[in-house]
């Protein structure tokens, strides 16, 4: 009568055992899993004054080493991935209207698995969330994310990406205006040399017959007025008989000095005959 109790009670023994190693086992399993990562676009005016006129063609990338994940565009402008292992992901988003800032995504495991609270996945995985930069290091980061628990669209964690401007493709064409040519500064020093060149004789003309002698005389004493002469009609241009190929040829020296020697020899015959 004492057999049939004992493997009753081992039988009950052994099936407590496995139960509650498969209760640890799903336990662990649902803390190592993976995670839902919801991000949303959010207002940012004046270059996205409102989302919903986002493209329908935009879309986002989670992106792993080896590993690549894409979300199109709800219709409450979010891009959810879902079943996100643990890692370190680059997040972009491409839309042809508007440029949004790269985000870095850390999906890693919580140190404690009960544990509730922001930037904490439902599969025991805590998220954080930081703005990256184009071709710098990837342990460059940037300015923190705040990150949300939950999401009425089914995501676990929810953060923001930032908005930093429109994007452009066509160049609007210049106009031309009369006006820009008077912004060259060559074409401003014309007007004024010719406003000097048509209006000082006008000015000369008006001047006190008293100031106008004074400044004739100081003209006379300014030693560009021997070259500048012939043009004016006021003298004759010294340089105006200057022969430049004889100059180089040597030939003014030759006459100077043929005639020194002529001079000379007739200072010679001179002094014989006085002797």
């Amino acid at each position: 009568m004492q057999l049939p109790s004992l493997l009753l009670s081992a039988a009950a023994l052994l099936g407590t055992t496995v139960l509650a190693s498969s209760a640890a086992h799903d336990r662990q399993s649902t803390t190592t899993t993976t995670t839902t990562l919801t991000l949303r676009i959010p207002a940012s005016p004046p270059v996205l004054p409102n989302p919903h006129a986002l493209p329908a063609s935009t879309r986002a990338t989670l992106t792993a080493l080896g590993a690549a994940r894409a979300a199109p565009l709800s219709a409450a402008n979010t891009f959810v991935f879902r079943d996100v292992p643990a890692g370190s992901y680059l997040l972009d988003v491409h839309c042809p209207t508007v440029g949004v800032m790269p985000l870095r995504v850390d999906v890693g495991l919580r140190a404690n698995g009960d544990r509730d609270g922001i930037g904490k996945g439902e599969a025991g995985l805590e998220v954080e969330v930081w703005e990256t930069f184009r071709g710098g290091d990837w342990g460059n980061k940037g300015a923190v994310v705040p990150v949300s628990a939950g999401g009425a669209d089914g995501g676990a964690v929810v953060f923001e990406a930032r908005v930093v401007g429109g994007r452009e493709y066509f160049m609007e064409r210049s106009s031309f205006s009369v006006l820009s040519i008077f912004k060259n500064p060559i074409i401003l020093l014309s007007m004024v040399s010719m406003a000097l060149f048509f209006g000082m004789p006008k000015l000369v003309e008006n001047m006190d017959p008293e100031m106008r002698a004074e400044w004739e005389e100081r003209q006379k004493e300014n030693p560009m007025n021997a070259v500048m002469g012939a043009s004016t009609g006021q003298g004759v241009n010294p340089l105006g008989n200057f022969d430049m190929a004889g100059f180089l040829a040597g030939s003014s020296a030759k006459a100077d000095e043929g005639s020194g020697g002529s001079g000379n020899g007739k200072g010679k015959g001179e002094n014989r005959k006085k002797r």
